[in-house]
């Protein structure tokens, strides 16, 4: 082979193998100028490169990540977030990645000692030594520590044991007597790990105490302590907030004349975008659209580098729970004074945009200004004023307000569907509480115009904000989605052929298009696949992240695409807000200098605590589930497979959305081996077959409070009817809770993946 060493020049192209071994010495990932420039490619073989090297990706010996920049399978990006984990024999710090999904064990990662200590956690550029050592330089330091114990005390002679809430720590902790603090026993606790001892179980020291575990706010609480979400705010954040003040007119544009109106959720607190539409008085742009979208002005408040500023990127956004919201910001400012109330002066930083009558926009300008809003307005309501149900809100505000925002909305709607934005339906459901803290009922959330109303309006002024701010080439804090990864995209057509249903139709070097995924999903419509395919169309997306590099956003179909709409729970938002103040020189709050890597690192961490977010809020969705779920054990419901394991099969119940497993040992008496590329369960006697998408009868047999999770038996509806109780097989072995944990029909492969659910869709906007 050539070493790159030895390479002649000449212009020509470099072999694959040439390529392959360049990338896989370089220390960070390369792209194709690097490329072009280590083997001196002549500018008339570039566009062969790039096909080239496009093979090599699709080949699987290489992935892409940030900046299209390829490098080895399974290797880490240049810029990560890592946790301390110990100290190596020559006394480097030991490093582990926060987000590993390759094969095998993670790399290890050493850290300068001088930077850190064991258990922080940082944003670091990574440096690759080899296949399975980095080297690591600290950018940031994270706030919060390793993770802790979150569990339930169970009362003993001798102290007492944790028994963890999280469902794959199968480990209790030993806790003294003078180790509790005073815990009572069924009490839900945080603690943290004591030094490992020789003998016995591991030793634990409570640290706080939450309150009894089958209160109602509990389920919330393990949430937040489980995946680690800060919720006190520092003094001195406090103060800054206490002492906020409402902005005067001073150099800001007055929109108080303007009828701006909220739309939210009919829980919302805070109001943080109002919109205003009427058609453009432009005889040149006949049937078009003027359009404002008024944002809280939260730049104002939170200055970079002040309390309020180092206390919201710690948390990187606001965390919603049925039963509470741990705000981003304390609610001095989330709650009032950056929340847009009705007939009340409020700071705003606006877009102003023209559309012509097919929905593109035509030019737009950003304002930072002085609103007051017209009214705050729910989804139902607004909804309801334009299906003829008026109220006394709604009444005088349909003709000059509400139907101009619908005639703007609907050539903003043909607009997204002419460039073809992903269409996924994949339903969502809402837990409602009852007054007491309890479960009242979990229902589907209504999609209604209203909610695609404020959604279209807030991607034009977020692609707004990204086109300015790259005009005046000023740091952009993108939201970047990028294109799927081919390794994916052949799972997905391996099951679409599987089902008989035409796949995405790709020419040889082809790039895919969200419409390709559209026309899949319309082919799968009116099938009993169609929930199947819709959710294996949105596991093959990649996940959509924050980054000064800009991407594109394939689900939208955008080539650049920016969060600015939410700058009260998101930080991203804040940043953006700071690099449009900069740019319309607009005064104080504005986005101070800052290097490329830190900004990187950013991006990097606010990242990290959207899934965070994502994921607590996942967990809280679950747990009030099996809460509401755990007095109905017996009961039988309909439910759908959503994914096929060697050990089981995991269901998806239809009324309620509760996700649960059945063990493969209650299948129907055969055994069973897992056919992954159909993602099924197929029975070796029989050929009876479960596959992803099918409709099933399951008997709840479990339902397990402490760690959230149910379990299910299946049950034959043939057999049932035969048997006359619902209780016994054809061949009289119970299918409840005791023949649910019975080994025995095991398939022949080990698990090899992760189970994911539609729920993962919160984090792909």
């Amino acid at each position: 082979m050539t070493k790159r060493s030895e390479w002649p020049g000449g212009g020509g192209l470099p072999s694959r193998e040439d390529i392959l071994d360049f990338i896989a010495k370089s220390p960070v990932p390369v792209g194709k100028r690097e490329i072009a420039r280590a083997f001196k490619v002549a500018p008339a073989h570039r566009v062969a490169l790039k096909g080239l090297l496009k093979e090599i990706e699709r080949s699987g010996a290489v992935e892409r990540g940030a900046k299209r920049r390829l490098a080895p399978i399974d290797s880490l990006p240049e810029i990560g977030t890592i946790e301390i984990t110990g100290v190596d024999e020559d006394g480097e710090l030991l490093g582990r990645p926060l987000a590993w999904s390759g094969v095998g064990p993670a790399p290890t990662i050493l850290v300068d000692p001088e930077t850190c200590d064991v258990g922080d956690r940082v944003v670091a550029q990574l440096a690759r030594l080899d296949a399975q050592i980095y080297r690591a330089r600290v950018l940031k330091k994270l706030a919060g520590t390793a993770d802790r114990i979150v569990g339930v005390f169970r009362a003993g002679r001798d102290g007492g044991r944790i028994e963890p809430t999280q469902r794959r720590d199968k480990t209790e902790y030993r806790v003294t007597v003078a180790d509790a603090e005073g815990a009572q026993d069924g009490e839900l606790v945080v603690a943290e790990a004591l030094p490992a001892r020789r003998m016995g179980l591991p030793q634990a020291r409570i640290v706080e105490r939450l309150g009894d575990v089958d209160a109602p706010r509990a389920i919330s609480l393990i949430a937040i302590h489980t995946h680690g979400i800060p919720t006190g705010f520092p003094p001195a954040a406090l103060e800054q907030a206490a002492a906020a003040q409402p902005v005067a007119l001073g150099e800001r544009t007055d929109l108080r004349d303007v009828p701006l109106v909220t739309i939210d959720g009919a829980d919302a607190r805070d109001f943080d975008d109002a919109v205003w539409a009427e058609p453009d008085g432009d005889p040149e742009n006949a049937g078009g659209w003027h359009v404002l979208v008024a944002i809280a002005d939260v730049s104002w408040y939170v200055r970079p580098g002040d309390a309020l500023d180092r206390a919201a990127e710690e948390r990187g956004n606001s965390v919603y729970f049925p039963d509470r919201v741990v705000p981003m910001l304390p609610e001095e400012l989330s709650n009032d004074l950056c929340s847009l109330r009705p007939q009340v002066d409020r700071a705003c930083v606006a877009a102003e945009m023209w559309f012509d009558k097919d929905g593109r926009k035509i030019r737009h300008r950003f304002l930072r200004g002085l609103m007051r809003s017209a009214a705050r307005l729910t989804y139902e309501q607004a909804q309801a004023a334009m299906d003829g149900r008026t109220d006394d809100v709604t009444g005088p505000l349909v003709e000059p307000v509400l139907k101009p925002l619908y005639g703007a909305y609907a050539a903003l709607a043909a607009a997204r569907e002419k460039r073809g934005a992903l269409e996924l339906d994949l339903p969502e459901r809402k837990v409602v509480l009852g007054e007491d803290g309890k479960v009242e009922r979990i229902e589907p959330r209504q999609r209604l115009d209203s909610h695609k109303l404020i959604e279209e309006f807030m991607i034009a002024a977020n692609v707004a904000a990204a086109e300015t701010l790259e005009e005046r080439r000023i740091p952009c804090m993108y939201r970047v989605h990028d294109v799927p990864d081919p390794a994916k995209l052949q799972a997905l057509q391996q099951f679409l052929e599987s089902l008989g249903i035409p796949g995405l139709r790709l020419a040889k070097g082809q790039t895919v298009r969200p419409r390709q995924f559209n026309q899949v999903l319309q082919r799968a419509a009116d099938t009993p696949h169609a929930p199947a395919v819709n959710e294996l169309v949105l596991r093959s997306q990649a996940q959509a992240v924050y980054s000064p590099a800009n991407l594109g956003h394939f689900g939208l179909a955008l080539r650049r695409y920016a969060h600015f709409t939410s700058p009260i729970r998101r930080y991203a938002d804040l940043l953006v807000h700071r690099a449009l103040v900069k740019a319309g020189r607009f005064g104080e709050g504005a986005l101070p200098e800052i290097g490329e890597k830190e900004f990187a690192g950013v991006g990097e961490h606010i990242s990290m605590t959207e899934r965070r977010a994502a994921a607590a809020e996942r967990d809280a969705i679950d747990r009030y589930t099996v809460a509401f779920l755990a007095e109905r054990v017996g009961a039988t419901f309909r439910g759908r497979i959503n994914g096929a394991m060697s050990f089981g099969l995991f269901v998806t119940l239809l009324d309620t959305g509760a996700d649960g497993l059945i063990p493969i040992g209650t299948l129907p008496g055969d055994y069973y081996d897992l056919d992954e590329a159909r993602r099924q369960l197929v029975g070796r006697r029989t050929g009876r077959t479960f596959t992803m998408g099918d409709t099933v009868t399951v008997r709840l047999a479990e339902a397990d409070r402490v760690t959230g999770s149910l379990l299910f038996a299946y049950v034959d509806e043939d057999e049932e009817e035969m048997s006359g109780d619902g209780g016994e097989n054809r061949r009289g072995r119970r299918t409840g809770a005791t023949a649910a944990g019975r080994p025995g029909r095991r398939a022949t492969r080990p698990a090899s993946s992760k189970r994911r659910t539609a729920a993962g869709k919160r984090g792909r906007g």
